[in-house]
């Protein structure tokens, strides 16, 4: 008799823990993830300062900034999902890539003190969010190891704790840059 009431206490004390372990890594990828989010915030409010200061020059990349406001506008709406609010930053991100690239036609825009500090903050904010991606990745693959792997994974399934998706880069940003075609536009 005491000994199933050893082995059923060691199994309660056993669901216990997982199942802790399990909201602790949950709540580790959540806080990676409000980390992105705190980030992104940053460069939605550099954002509007950018297009104000390279407006008045890139009149040909007119669209470009017009986008750039719509997806801000977008992802400051808080109504997406995890998944939506990933594409929507790497959209933001080329299409800030974009205006980088588009500024070396710009040498009076290039010289000026505003934009140079933008830029610079902006940089700064770009790589702060790389560094927070890390942090969510690592946080997630440890959440995710919890979920799949035995006998975590059993209690994973009981109460209902899901794989997480990792940010990924996407596959065009991946290839090689063509440094001979931007030195030729």
């Amino acid at each position: 008799m005491y000994g199933i009431l050893i082995a059923l206490g060691v199994l309660i004390l056993f669901t216990i823990i997982a199942y802790n372990r399990f909201i602790m890594l949950r709540n580790m990828a959540d806080k990676a993830f409000s980390t992105i989010d705190v980030m992104a915030k940053k460069r939605y409010d550099l954002i509007p300062n950018l297009v104000a200061a390279v407006q008045k020059y890139m009149e040909h990349e007119r669209g470009t900034l017009t986008d750039i406001t719509a997806m801000r506008a977008r992802a400051m709406q808080g109504n997406l999902s995890p998944d939506e609010r990933v594409q929507l930053e790497n959209q933001i991100t080329r299409s800030l890539g974009n205006i980088q690239v588009a500024v070396e036609n710009y040498p009076e825009l290039k010289a000026s003190e505003n934009f140079r500090q933008l830029q610079a903050s902006l940089n700064e904010v770009e790589e702060q969010l790389s560094a927070s991606r890390r942090a969510y990745n690592a946080a997630v693959i440890d959440y995710n190891n919890a979920v799949q792997m035995f006998p975590s994974n059993v209690f994973a399934l009981v109460f209902q704790f899901k794989s997480r998706a990792l940010l990924e880069t996407p596959e065009n940003e991946r290839q090689n840059v063509d440094v001979k075609k931007l030195f030729n536009n």
